[in-house]
């Protein structure tokens, strides 16, 4: 009974996890939607256009439907390559295990881990990797720290994208920074707080000083030092590494065509189709922070941060909010849904008779 029990448990944990960040989620995104809806229905009310008239929603709907699907479907096909890059980039840290896995299997497990980060968020590494294992007869805990290291250089990537994209548009930010906020005000308001953060903060650091030694005997300590200690050793993997250079090509690659996704997604909407790819790169960092926010693919997030970096540059709220839904959409159902759903399906079947053991395995070079 209790073998049945534990089961059940985790189902119900995980059905619950998903509820709770779907729910998340969704309230981001309905307060964006209010938000901008307030000022569309103002906008609306100047121009003389009645409220029965002027729909948020309808115009969100308009917008895409009379989107240009040529540069839409490019949108899918940049995903594409990306997930290609990063299968074969996944591979190159498997073959140095000494597996030599399928591109194939790569790829298709990728897109199912996309697919399983819509129910919740960040399981689909976990997914990744048991799929792998299972297909391709390697230690799921080789595969989980390929794809630990697979996640520590996109950090790294996507550190260095948004400290591009602030050099780049530094003015730009600040300035709009220094229009519409009141942070100033707020810090002045607020001195002692952090004043008394501050103090928080130093004391805290001198009692970890003081308590190291004891800390450093301490279970979480010593749990918290080998996850630390398993990046390090997993970065030092890239530098054995038959063809680093051709790694490093292949990272260069996937934030390419993440990048390229958003330029080629303005060109398919008419109020940002003119808009630079700097601008473009703004956007995309800012989107991508919103997706690393733990909701279902960034739903809420993405709106509101692709929103107001697209307020930056003179778009609308109401076309922002268009555009980000047609940006959010177009990856999730096009790429993450359609594709995670095919890869579902084929895995199995080219997968078939693979669970015999019979996997490839080479042995690298000393």
């Amino acid at each position: 009974m209790q073998q049945i029990a534990l089961p059940l448990k985790k189902a119900l944990t995980n059905f619950l996890k998903f509820l709770l960040f779907l729910s998340v989620g969704l309230v981001i995104l309905y307060w964006v939607y209010q938000k901008q809806n307030a000022a569309y229905q103002a906008e609306c009310e100047l121009k003389g256009i009645a409220a029965a008239d002027c729909s948020l929603l309808q115009k969100v709907l308009t917008d895409f439907a009379s989107a240009d699907y040529f540069w839409l479907f490019m949108v899918l096909v940049c995903f594409a390559i990306s997930n290609v890059s990063r299968g074969i980039r996944w591979n190159m840290l498997l073959q140095q295990l000494g597996f030599q896995p399928r591109l194939l299997n790569a790829f298709l497990t990728i897109i199912l881990g996309y697919f399983a980060n819509l129910g919740l968020p960040r399981v689909g590494e976990v997914v990744r990797a048991g799929t792998m294992s299972r297909y391709e007869q390697i230690p799921v805990e080789k595969v989980m720290g390929t794809v630990v290291v697979d996640r520590i250089i996109d950090v790294i990537s996507i550190l260095i994208v948004t400290a591009l994209a602030l050099a780049l548009e530094f003015d730009t930010l600040w300035a709009f920074l220094q229009e519409n906020s009141t942070l100033g005000e707020k810090l002045s308001a607020n001195t002692p707080l952090l004043i008394g953060l501050g103090l928080a903060g130093v004391l805290g650091l001198l009692l970890l000083y003081l308590f190291r030694e004891r800390m450093m005997r301490t279970a979480l300590y010593q749990k918290i030092s080998g996850i630390l200690m398993g990046f390090v050793e997993g970065l030092q993997t890239i530098r054995k590494l038959d063809r680093p250079f051709l790694f490093v090509l292949h990272s260069i690659n996937i934030w390419l065509m993440y990048f390229l996704m958003t330029y080629v997604c303005f060109f398919a909407f008419e109020p940002t189709a003119e808009l630079s790819a700097t601008i473009a790169l703004v956007v995309f960092v800012f989107g991508g922070w919103g997706i690393v926010i733990p909701s279902p693919g960034g739903m809420g997030t993405y709106h509101f941060l692709a929103t107001t970096a697209l307020g930056f540059y003179g778009i609308a709220g109401d076309d922002g909010f268009s555009w980000s839904n047609i940006s959010f959409f177009t990856i999730q159902i096009g790429c993450n849904i359609s594709i995670g759903l095919l890869a579902l399906i084929l895995l199995p079947i080219i997968n078939r008779g693979s669970d015999d053991g019979t996997a490839e395995k080479i042995v690298p070079e000393e």
